[in-house]
């Protein structure tokens, strides 16, 4: 649907798993209403969503692991990864 389809995980212990679609879907929906320059974000799956070209990748990681540690899904020593697939 969007034109850059993007693989986001989060390490723990050294591992890179995939991000469960429930996050991905809480980022997204407060994203609509509080932070316009996300409003492009469509979750599709767990460690997958498509974003606008306008999307900036590098704000879009701060965003999620802020946005994620809020909700205590990520602890602190835990960072996103996203990749272009």
């Amino acid at each position: 649907m969007f034109a850059r389809k993007i693989r986001v995980q989060y390490e723990q212990n050294g591992i890179l798993l995939p991000c469960p679609l429930k996050w991905l879907d809480s980022f997204s929906m407060r994203n609509f209403t509080n932070a316009s320059v996300f409003d492009d974000t469509l979750p599709v799956a767990d460690g997958r969503i498509e974003i606008g070209s306008a999307v900036p990748l590098d704000q879009l990681k701060d965003a999620m692991e802020d946005w994620f540690r809020r909700k205590s899904y990520l602890p602190k020593d835990t960072h996103v990864v996203l990749a272009a697939e």
